[in-house]
């Protein structure tokens, strides 16, 4: 239990180390406009940017408290195991009765979650000119947002359980495979059954514009099949785009108030970008890696699954199977910290490839550089994070590396653009997430 306990606390003091690290950096240094931001960015601005950062901190910290406090009193304080033991009372069969238990897990992190959603939405959202959307819709999506999760969550469960059941030996690798099997399956679902729910989608209403997106599609030799725009707007003023689908079916989705905010040679930049993590197969060596995770982790979980001094760990005489899963997963939350940095780092490295390969296809590295720096001043983004910080978590290159990328001597377009290099318009595109 001990030992346990103190990773948790060790991992957890990181992040706190690491978010107090940054915040202090910005307000040392949040008062100098970045280069390639000065026409945009004034000191009104980069204050608005400054204090938007830090009241989302304040909320994200306040969660992150509340949260740990109730896992740790839960896991090390007796609620697991009493937990356990009501649910394996209240319902007849292991599979049924670790459905329940992590459905209940799951209703008790939503419902914890609810005021900070509350406070973000309507506070500091709200505070800043972000949020548009109402009480009543904030609730209609979060009642469908649960209908959903329960939905996958059960079948996800009851499937892993059920196969665990009837192969012990075996059950790690038949429930990988039909993990890997479900997640593909969703890349083809979500986008036409999941999303509708929740947004309204519709084909974009400039022509001139979609002509010029299914121009580009074709140069880069990519199948797409619609392009469409989202009423995003109806939620929040921060914008966006994604390119969906799988295999042959893509489409190209823009936010709306993407377009209002950008001149349209910006949007095909944002457009193109997109599109070089299609063509550079960034999403389906995401997904081989993701999947390859997975692998490894049910295979961990096997072995550690009927370990005798596992429910010690949290100082549980007993523990059911599906209780024994819950402590792996934490276990395996506290391992995956240390590796942050290299997922980090991977996606970094997609992010400047495609950076280059919109630079290529478009031949106008300015305009990605100025969609770049609308993007960040509109969604009022943190221009100056601590090396450290955006090391260890970003998932994107900071803003202003990537605009002074852009914007340099080096930002001069190929004169092999992507569409010259043996790229057939007429190929079919080929497959993958």
């Amino acid at each position: 239990m001990t030992t346990l306990f103190a990773c948790y606390l060790a991992v957890f003091a990181s992040r706190l180390g690491l978010r107090r690290l940054n915040l202090r950096h910005l307000q040392r240094r949040g008062h100098t406009v970045p280069p390639g931001f000065e026409a945009a960015v004034d000191a009104q601005q980069l204050a608005r940017s400054r204090e938007y950062t830090l009241a989302n901190a304040r909320v994200d910290l306040a969660e992150s408290l509340v949260g740990s406090a109730v896992l740790l009193g839960f896991l090390f304080g007796g609620g697991l195991e009493l937990y356990d033991r009501w649910v394996l009372a209240l319902v007849p069969g292991p599979v049924l009765a670790g459905v329940l238990f992590l459905l209940g897990l799951h209703w008790a992190q939503t419902l914890l979650g609810v005021p900070f959603g509350l406070t973000r939405t309507f506070g500091v959202e709200a505070r800043y000119g972000f949020n548009r959307t109402t009480p009543r819709l904030w609730l209609a999506d979060l009642a469908k947002s649960e209908l959903v999760g329960v939905v996958l969550l059960s079948i996800l469960a009851g499937a892993i359980l059920g196969l665990l059941q009837a192969s012990p030996r075996w059950w790690w690798l038949w429930a990988w495979g039909f993990f890997a099997g479900f997640s593909v399956l969703m890349l083809y679902l979500s986008p036409q059954f999941i999303e509708p729910l929740f947004f309204h989608f519709e084909p974009v209403q400039a022509p001139d514009l979609e002509r010029r997106i299914r121009d580009l599609a074709d140069r880069a030799g990519l199948g797409v099949s619609r392009v469409l725009q989202v009423d995003a707007s109806r939620r929040s003023g921060h914008s966006n785009a994604t390119f969906s689908g799988i295999g042959r079916v893509k489409r190209i989705v823009l936010f709306d108030t993407l377009l209002t905010q950008m001149a349209p040679d910006e949007v095909l930049a944002v457009v193109a970008h997109e599109m070089g993590h299609w063509k550079l197969h960034h999403m389906a060596r995401r997904l081989g890696f993701a999947l390859l995770g997975a692998l490894a982790a049910f295979w961990v979980a096997h072995l550690l699954l009927t370990w005798s001094g596992l429910p010690g760990l949290v100082g549980a005489e007993q523990l059911s199977t599906h209780a024994r899963l819950l402590v792996l997963s934490v276990i395996g939350s506290l391992a995956r910290f240390p590796l942050t940095p290299l997922s980090s780092g991977l996606s970094r490295r997609h992010e400047r490839q495609a950076d280059r390969y919109a630079t290529d296809l478009t031949g106008a590295p300015r305009s990605l550089a100025s969609a770049l720096v609308k993007l960040g001043t509109e969604n009022l983004a943190n221009l100056h994070p601590h090396p450290l910080y955006a090391w260890f978590y970003f998932s994107h290159p900071p803003l202003s590396g990537r605009v002074a990328a852009l914007e340099g001597p080096a930002a001069v377009p190929d004169p092999c653009p992507p569409e010259s290099r043996g790229h057939n318009r007429n190929r079919p595109p080929s497959p993958g997430p």
